[in-house]
């Protein structure tokens, strides 16, 4: 322990009332730091297994919606030029919103259905099934893709303040030690 880090103090009552308060409040600050630490690193891990799991429902997903987007187009015919001509306004749209973790804001993005299905009768005539299971395919892949982007949005989120608060965490853990 060299010179520097000792505090200069005249030995009396006083003195050590302050100092014993000093003291406190370096284990509560490290506590709370600790505490912040803890609770971040523990919602990163929660976010990064529930990317990995959605990553990987998501290949499913997507091949089963390619795979009816094919029977749908071979049932009823091309369709698309229909579709796009009759769009006017998206029917899922997207709101994001702001999480609150350790004092951390993150943001959430979740999707909400505005309107009604303007196709409701596209296919009545061939191929109704086929792309009614279109819709509902496409529709849960389009809630995937949310989930998705939300966690992956509040990943960097997460990953900038967690080192700082683990640094400041271990100064001062390094400082209470010491003095």
């Amino acid at each position: 322990m060299s010179g520097k880090d000792r505090i200069e103090i005249f030995p009396s009552r006083m003195a050590q009332t302050i100092m014993k308060a000093r003291l406190k409040g370096a284990q509560t600050g490290r506590n709370l730091l600790k505490k912040k630490s803890d609770a971040l690193t523990l919602r990163f891990r929660q976010i990064l297994k529930k990317i990995i799991e959605t990553k990987m429902l998501m290949g499913e997903v997507m091949r089963e919606a390619a795979f009816s987007l094919a029977e749908a187009k071979f049932t009823a015919g091309d369709f698309s030029t229909t579709v796009i001509q009759n769009v006017n306004k998206a029917q899922v749209k997207i709101r994001a919103k702001k999480d609150n973790v350790a004092g951390v804001t993150l943001p959430v993005f979740e999707h909400y259905q505005e309107g009604t299905d303007s196709y409701e009768l596209t296919g009545l005539a061939r191929g109704g099934e086929q792309l009614a299971k279109l819709k509902r395919n496409y529709a849960k892949a389009v809630e995937l893709l949310v989930e998705l982007a939300s966690l992956q949005s509040s990943s960097p989120g997460l990953n900038v303040p967690l080192p700082i608060s683990s640094q400041n965490w271990m100064r001062e853990s390094e400082k209470s030690s010491i003095g």
